[in-house]
Order: structure tokens, then sequence, then C-alpha cells
């Protein structure tokens, strides 16, 4: 019965995920049209018209969506899902205010381990500060390592790695990149690999992993 907005642009790794997710599980796809991701008063003529229940947004565009005086007017939305940016705790809890029937999952994942790779599933106001980056999925692998590949104890900041099922194979074309990024699994089966990501985080007590910067400059 749901009816999922695509709007991504397939250049993007995101729109394979908007596309097949919906009708692998029999649901409706809403179709925006071309450059109508950048535009919140049609996204939200569009939502709102033809009765969109799931959306996905990364948290820049979340805040534009939010911004636009018919934001609250969108109550057929039931999930919303972010990922690609940091979600403020504001955000978070800016969007779970102006729309208090909406699940507000926020997800993490590199292009290198097919799109997302954890997720946090229904916050709660009390949940956002900071807002975690939740738990590996399935077939996924989340560690937390020092310099010397070790894993370190919760609350305290490390590399993030990804291993698992969703893992790439390396770049095309490329072996001296991916032998620098894609190392050895010290933890995992023998010949298998992890994704070095570059990215810092850290186990809260719940078990939820929190994202706490770069290691480099990209942004």
């Amino acid at each position: 019965t749901d009816r999922v907005l695509q709007k991504t642009p397939p250049t993007f790794d995101v729109s394979v995920w908007e596309l097949f997710w919906p009708l692998t599980t029999g649901a409706t796809l809403t179709l925006a049209r071309p450059e109508g991701h950048k535009d919140p008063a049609y996204l939200h003529h569009l939502i709102t018209t033809t009765g969109t229940t799931v959306a996905h947004f990364v948290p820049s565009m979340l805040q534009a969506f939010l911004d636009h005086p018919q934001a609250t007017h969108t109550t057929n939305l039931r999930l919303l899902i972010t990922s690609g940016e940091t979600l403020s705790p504001d955000l978070a809890e800016r969007c779970l205010t102006l729309l208090p029937r909406v699940r507000l999952h926020n997800l993490y994942g590199p292009t290198e381990t097919t799109i997302d790779v954890t997720a946090t599933h229904q916050l709660a106001p009390a949940d956002t500060r900071p807002v975690p980056i939740g738990r590996p999925v399935w077939n996924t692998r989340a560690y937390i390592l020092d310099e010397a590949l070790r894993p370190v104890p919760p609350g305290v900041t490390g590399e993030l790695y990804i291993a698992g099922a969703q893992l790439a194979r390396g770049y095309l074309n490329k072996p001296a990149l991916t032998a620098t990024r894609f190392v050895a699994d010290p933890h995992g089966e023998p010949g298998t690999r992890m994704y070095r990501t570059g990215d810092l985080a850290r186990w809260n007590t719940n078990g939820d992993l929190l994202y706490e910067g770069r290691t480099d400059d990209q942004i």
C-alpha cells in the first residue's frame, strides 16, 4: 500500500535503491520530474497529490523541505529516510516536531559498500543528541579500529571499517588505490576484506554507532 518517491537522478547511487526497493516489495513508485528533487514546493505538491507515503532525503534537502510553508500539510507521509550527509540533532528534532506521525530513519554508507550499511530505526527526540548512524544491516560488519587495526572500547573514537557481503571488489583499473582502501580483514574469515572508510566513529552505550568526522580533509 506504500507509495515511494523516486526523485534521485540515476547518476547517483541512491537512485538504484529508490527505484528497485519499492518494486521488490510490491509498492508503487511516484516518479518526480527531472530536476524536481531541487524544488521543495514541487515536492510538497507531488507528495500530497499522489499520496506518497515514503521518501528519502539528504539532510540539506530535508531542511529545505521542512522550511516550506506547507511542510506540516504532508500528513500522508509515514516514513522519512535520511542519508548521504550528517543529520544534525536540531534538524532531526525539527522533523519529528513538524511531522509527528512520521517515522524517521537515519542511514549511513559510502558508495564502496553498496550505498547504506548501518541504520537507525525510528528515531525519537531523546535519541537525537547526537543522532546515531545506527547498527550494521544484514550481512554487514562494522569495526571501530585503532591505527594497528585493533578494536577500540565502546565510547572511544577510532576509524570505521566496513566488511561483509555488500563490500565492493575495489576501484576499476586502480589497483594502487584499491590496495590502500580495501584491506585484509583480521577479524573475519580467511581471505575476506574490509573497507577503510576514512570516517571516525564510536560505539555508544546502546550499541549504536556515532559519526565523529573524517580522518582527512574530504568533504
